[in-house]
């Protein structure tokens, strides 16, 4: 059943569209299953349906991430190559998030969550996204890099920085943040070289492969990636999250009398509400779907975030539900390029939901806040909560 008004056209951009990415899935689905946008330099394809989009995802060779995953052409870098070079870079990086890695982390995730509810519980209100969702997984991915925490700030602007001049035409607004969070990991890597310590920076300027090892140009590319992926998707989620359950009670209830439904929630989550919306291919070649042409050398955005409520797929996609089956929803991608940092992301939404459940069973929602900007991009710049 269509929960929505209906479209006559699919605009990214369109308020409602900003506002609600979701109110688009069913035309996208229905009538314009490979899309395309004229109105955006450069113009692009979209692919909703998830049969398509689980196929480009494994189709390297057709669908390319060579020149950038997001909507403009970039040059190839590190891991966002194609293999052989995504092979090499993936692998360097791989040791720092292998299960046994992660699970070492979970301690430290969860003393970090418990901090942060202690500096708000005298409260009655707060912000989710501010005290709790955005700090607990850029303070542990900086961490994980060596990153000392009282650069935490900088690595939030330029984050964002780096998020925002990946959805715009125009990057120039952002390039002094850019420049700036380039010149410090250039220092970070150099004093890694002279003053190895125990870190992840350190391990990728050490590092070799067959007597190979990373160029700082690379180290900067896999670095940035880091810290974009450990911020603002990871942050997404969790708000996200905490978002949907509060807005239907019964929902929160449920994982207060029952914390073991945190999983699903997370996974549901991941499904319903994907931190990342999209990201982008180019052709190799032109490619024939549902009869239609996609030109060679087209930008492609594989919609994440359509695929999973593909009616095709699953029952009732516009419900959020704790009692779905568990499914391979496309909340991290797939293939080659499927998250590094999933599992991380994974643990730290489920601590820092089973911390919440536990801490704050009558947190409530003040309003729904506001969405951040990128529009391939889906989680909430504020969550205003308080205590009941």
């Amino acid at each position: 059943m269509n929960v929505f008004p209906p479209i006559s056209a699919y605009d990214p951009f369109a308020d409602a569209t900003m506002a609600e990415p979701a109110s688009t899935y069913d035309f996208l689905h229905s009538m314009s299953p490979v899309d395309f946008f004229e109105t955006y330099d450069p113009p692009f394809y979209t692919l909703s349906k998830y049969e398509d989009v689980l196929a480009a995802l494994m189709d390297i060779e057709t669908y390319s991430s060579e020149f950038g995953q997001g909507p403009r052409f970039t040059p190839p870098a590190g891991m966002l190559s194609n293999p052989p070079d995504h092979t090499f870079f993936r692998g360097l990086v791989q040791k720092a998030f292998t299960p046994k890695s992660i699970k070492a982390l979970q301690p430290r995730i969860q003393q970090l969550a418990d901090e942060l509810l202690d500096k708000v519980d005298s409260q009655g209100g707060f912000c989710l996204h501010d005290d709790y969702a955005f700090p607990l997984p850029v303070t542990i991915i900086a961490e994980v890099l060596g990153v000392p925490d009282g650069d935490l700030h900088l690595f939030k602007r330029w984050s964002d920085a780096s998020v925002e001049a990946m959805g715009s035409e125009d990057p120039t607004p952002w390039v002094a943040d850019l420049t700036a969070m380039s010149a410090y990991i250039a220092g970070e890597i150099a004093d890694r070289r002279n003053n190895p310590k125990d870190d992840l920076i350190t391990r990728l300027v050490q590092v070799e492969t067959d007597g190979k090892g990373l160029e700082n140009e690379d180290i900067l590319s896999i670095v940035n990636q880091l810290l974009v992926g450990g911020n603002e998707t990871t942050t997404s989620l969790i708000t996200n999250c905490v978002w949907r359950l509060l807005q239907n009670r019964e929902l929160w209830q449920r994982l207060v009398e029952d914390p073991s439904l945190v999983n699903r929630a997370v996974e549901e989550g991941l499904r319903y509400d994907p931190p990342v919306l999209g990201l982008y291919r180019n052709t190799t070649c032109d490619v024939e779907l549902r009869g239609q042409t996609i030109p060679e050398g087209s930008k492609v955005m594989l919609h994440y975030a359509a695929a999973n409520r593909d009616p095709e797929v699953y029952d009732d996609p516009h419900t959020f539900s704790l009692d779905r089956p568990p499914s391979r929803h496309l909340g991290f991608g797939l293939g080659v390029h499927f998250c590094l940092g999933a599992e991380l992301a994974r643990m730290e939404a489920r601590v820092a939901l089973e911390t919440l459940v536990r801490r704050a069973p009558d947190l409530e929602l003040v309003n729904d806040g506001e969405r951040i900007k990128p529009f391939f991009l889906w989680g909430r710049k504020t969550l205003p909560v308080r205590r009941g």
